[in-house]
């Protein structure tokens, strides 16, 4: 009998450690990695990395910074915290922004513009970086989903001054970004160590995640007791509300902003230094592959974009839903892995010839990451089948 929402174990949202995550090649052959840029730092997340890039530009405080019209508000907080104006540009239908939507004002106040590899399809920005240059706009490639592959012509994170990714999105680590330049020197980031307690929590929070899953063969049952033990110990009241708050101050307190000028944790370090890369990479592709195979030719539904590079290493499947609501809310119910961009900073503009707004409603994002496996992904994938053909599901 196959399991209810209830009898199944929730698939992670994100990596998570286990035994064989240290074993497999270092590297599969020929694919490009953030990890190969000449200058580069580790932080403590991606929207951390954003942040220090716009500080390296010491830009004046109100530049104008340019941000897509999709996105995460973790790319538009940073610049907020920086104090930093962000206006917003269109995308196009391939994701690559459209650069016709800078009117020439616009685009003579810019001082950088951040431009994204979503879903971990990365594409020339060849274009994006000539526009750049004839406007003098410093441009920050956000390779959150997108830490392997080539742009194009070229590796991911060389087409911009500088590059940002997210290590938590790759590994499973318990927190970390890298900011990254191919051709500038950083500027020495003035980043305060995280005291011990913090450091002690971030390798037990790696172990708690990996226990909870099930991924630790062979002391599972042993550390969920001990984690048991400390989730009892360590339980407290909640405290009473607050005042209210405006949507722009709850949506910076949702970015999780507070630890941006922190040094990352030994446990983030020690996994990014010794983690093979190429089962990573391996396991990636072969989720996206199963899902473009159940997703070919389906009513309600397509894949939003063509079939990637060989060279692409995915971050997520993206699914184009015609009917998103209902889809989602009963894949989240069921806790299936999955999520979207539904939540823009407030103010966003609707721009003309913009998909930004379609995205971040008809767009489902499946999640790929290398702790999948084929059933995991096939069920994901089987549950979302059943509900475009129940309607009524």
């Amino acid at each position: 009998m196959k399991p209810t929402a209830t009898e199944r174990s929730p698939l992670p949202r994100s990596p998570v450690l286990d035994w064989s995550s240290f074993s497999g090649k270092p590297r599969s052959a020929g694919v490009s990695s953030i990890d190969d840029l000449r200058h580069s730092v580790t932080t403590t997340s991606g929207r951390a990395a954003i942040y220090h890039a716009l500080l390296q530009l010491r830009l004046p405080p109100g530049s104008l910074v340019l941000a897509p019209s999709y996105h995460c508000p973790t790319m538009i907080a940073p610049a907020i915290l920086a104090g930093l104006e962000v206006g917003y540009f269109a995308i196009r239908a391939d994701g690559l922004p459209h650069l016709n939507s800078v009117d020439a004002a616009t685009a003579g106040r810019a001082k950088a513009m951040i431009v994204s590899h979503y879903f971990g399809l990365a594409r020339s920005l060849a274009e994006v970086r000539q526009w750049c240059d004839e406007h003098r706009i410093a441009l920050i490639e956000d390779c959150a989903h997108c830490y392997f592959g080539d742009a194009g012509e070229r590796p991911v994170g060389t087409w911009g001054d500088f590059s940002t990714a997210s290590l938590s999105k790759f590994f499973p680590v318990p927190e970390g970004g890298v900011l990254a330049s191919a051709g500038q020197a950083l500027t020495p980031l003035p980043l305060s160590a995280p005291g011990l307690k913090a450091q002690l929590k971030g390798c037990v929070d790696v172990l708690e995640i990996a226990v909870r899953h099930g991924r630790l063969a062979g002391v599972n049952r042993l550390l969920a007791s001990v984690f048991r033990l400390k989730n009892t110990l360590g339980k407290h009241k909640a405290t009473g509300g607050g005042k209210e708050t405006s949507a722009l101050v709850r949506m910076m307190q949702s970015c999780d902003m507070e630890r941006i000028s922190q040094a990352p944790l030994w446990a983030t370090l020690a996994l990014k230094a010794t983690l093979p890369r190429g089962p990573i990479i391996a396991r990636r592709r072969q989720n996206f592959a199963i899902y473009a195979r159940h997703f070919a030719q389906v009513r309600g539904a397509r894949a939003l974009l063509p079939p990637p590079d060989a060279d692409a290493v995915p971050y997520v499947f993206p699914l184009w839903v015609e009917e998103p609501d209902r889809i989602y809310h009963a894949l989240r119910a069921q806790e299936f892995p999955v999520f979207r961009w539904d939540n823009l900073w407030p103010g966003t503009p609707r721009l003309g010839d913009d998909v930004g707004p379609e995205w971040s409603h008809h767009v489902l994002q499946l999640l790929c990451h290398q702790n999948l496996d084929d059933s995991d992904v096939t069920n994901t994938a089987l549950a979302t089948l059943s509900l475009l053909a129940n309607p009524q599901a």
